[in-house]
């Protein structure tokens, strides 16, 4: 009996479920973090570890969504779908009236004649902000001025725990990706000696060869190519 059931499970269209193992992924293009990967972990694990995140909005399955989690209902938000420190609640703006208002004294001119003011003096240069805009204060003069990257990250606040992996991974996008010079093939320094030997320094001959420059090379291309390999011979 086992064996016809066997037969017909073979035979079926329905495929077969099977077990995976272990994830074999491994972030291998940024050399920082391979030194520090677990291959036990997943990628979530493993970002979560290094203080890094796999994802840019909420993680999707496998986590409970809690309301204190999410700070739904937080009575110090403006919100009542984000907490009080998110950054939405930041940006909210609140349309209601104000309950109190201020009362401000101002010295103000006067027309002698009409009585018009003319001009208030000692007036707050505080913009006007009717609807709590926190972008309002922004000074538009900065707006010229470009970003600086990753130096502008902040210093690490006292009493907080510093992460080598971000202290690593800030460093090396403040020095950049350094590339390491281009070297001439062996080929093309042969191309080079031929191209020199033939015309010596008339460059303008070399570009219009078409038997040793087949490819048709500028004349300031293939002086940048000799300028090169001169440097190289010294």
């Amino acid at each position: 009996m086992g064996r016809e059931l066997q037969k017909k499970k073979n035979k079926s269209s329905v495929p077969k479920q099977r077990q995976k193992g272990p994830s074999k992924k491994k972030i291998l293009q940024n050399p920082i973090i391979a030194k520090h990967w677990n291959q036990k972990e997943t990628l979530s694990q493993n970002y979560r570890r290094l203080g890094l995140t796999a994802r840019l909005n909420h993680a999707t399955g496998g986590t409970e969504k809690t309301i204190a989690l999410l700070g739904l209902n937080d009575g110090k938000s403006s919100r009542a779908d984000t907490a009080a420190n998110s950054t939405a609640n930041a940006l909210n703006i609140v349309s209601k009236a104000p309950e109190t208002i201020e009362v401000e004294e101002l010295q103000v001119e006067r027309d002698p004649e009409t009585g018009a003011i003319l001009r208030v003096i000692g007036q707050d240069d505080k913009p006007y902000n009717p609807l709590n805009d926190p972008l309002n204060e922004v000074d538009d003069a900065n707006e010229g001025e470009e970003w600086d990257g990753f130096a502008m990250v902040p210093e690490v606040r006292k009493g907080e725990e510093v992460n080598p992996v971000i202290t690593e991974l800030e460093e090396a996008a403040r020095n950049g990706a350094r590339k390491a010079p281009r070297k001439q093939s062996q080929r093309e320094e042969e191309w080079v000696v031929r191209l020199v030997e033939k015309y010596g320094e008339d460059y303008g001959k070399m570009s219009r060869d078409r038997k040793l420059n087949p490819m048709q090379q500028t004349e300031a291309d293939i002086r940048k190519r000799v300028k090169k390999w001169r440097a190289s011979q010294t």
